[in-house]
């Protein structure tokens, strides 16, 4: 306190000299419309100059982990090369054609809306029909499964996360091909549970999940999430597996919306079967 009150009394010209200034400069201010004008709009270029300074140093900063995002965004690319097409062989000759034909193609759109905290969390894009992007498509990252489209404007989608209690998608643990499906527990977007894995196999903590490819939306082969623990129920045959997510729910930026070209076909083979399979 001492030193406060030895300062004061020391510099009391210079801090009076700026308290008067302080108080000239607003009573300019709200005295004319002009001069507010002018000083709000060079305070604003400052304030301005100041952020984008900031927000390019923090760029720079990050340039590291952009430059891992890319790569890994980059090996993504390579990967769906041949997840992407459908092997079209039939061991017969062929002209003018390729020995495979594209099945998957792949929309980037930014994420503009995300929640992680609800029983059922949604994701909005900003891509939408005018985009080529439909309902029931997969929605992906380089990183793993993301959700599926449920809804779709003009410029804009929803997007069913794989946090939330409706979503069901076929999983398939890499080490001993065993199916089963994926479900969210409401409780940690860190974690899901992988479910209808007999207790008899042998699983292991580590080992990992990814899609099936038994759906007309998911490719197979993306990454879902790797086991963190396995029990078995009093009195049941299955495995309840808690999994962590290869995907960051909460830092989500651009996703990939997967376009599945032969789904129609299928799903109109599938249709043509009906009476077949009750028979």
């Amino acid at each position: 306190m001492r030193n406060i009150l030895v300062f004061i009394i020391r510099y009391h010209f210079l801090l009076l000299f700026l308290l008067l200034e302080f108080l000239s400069i607003t009573l300019l201010v709200n005295s004319t419309y002009y001069q507010s004008s002018a000083i709000l709009k060079a305070g604003s270029r400052v304030t301005g100059q100041f952020y984008t300074s900031v927000s390019n140093t923090t760029d720079y900063l990050k340039l590291r982990t952009t430059n891992e995002h890319l790569a890994m965004e980059n090996a993504l690319l390579r990967q769906m090369k041949g997840v992407s097409f459908l092997r079209n062989d039939t061991n017969t000759f062929w002209v003018n054609d390729t020995l495979y034909k594209q099945q998957y193609k792949y929309v980037v759109a930014k994420v503009v809306l995300n929640t992680v905290g609800k029983r059922n969390n949604y994701i909005m894009l900003d891509k939408g029909s005018r985009s080529g992007i439909q309902k029931d498509m997969a929605v992906i990252t380089s990183r793993g499964v993301v959700g599926t489209v449920v809804n779709v404007s003009e410029n804009f989608s929803w997007v069913m996360s794989m946090l939330n209690k409706h979503t069901r998608i076929s999983g398939r643990i890499i080490k001993n091909g065993q199916m089963g499906t994926i479900v969210w527990n409401g409780v940690d977007h860190l974690y899901g549970t992988l479910t209808d894995i007999p207790a008899h196999v042998k699983i292991a903590k580590g080992d990992t999940i990814m899609s099936s490819g038994f759906s007309y939306i998911f490719p197979e082969g993306l990454m879902i999430g790797t086991i963190s623990d396995f029990r078995v129920e009093q009195g049941d045959h299955f495995y309840t597996i808690p999994f962590k997510f290869s995907v960051d729910f909460n830092s989500l930026q651009y996703v990939y919306v997967v376009r599945n070209l032969m789904k129609n076909e299928q799903e109109t083979l599938e249709k043509s079967m009906e009476g077949l399979k009750d028979e």
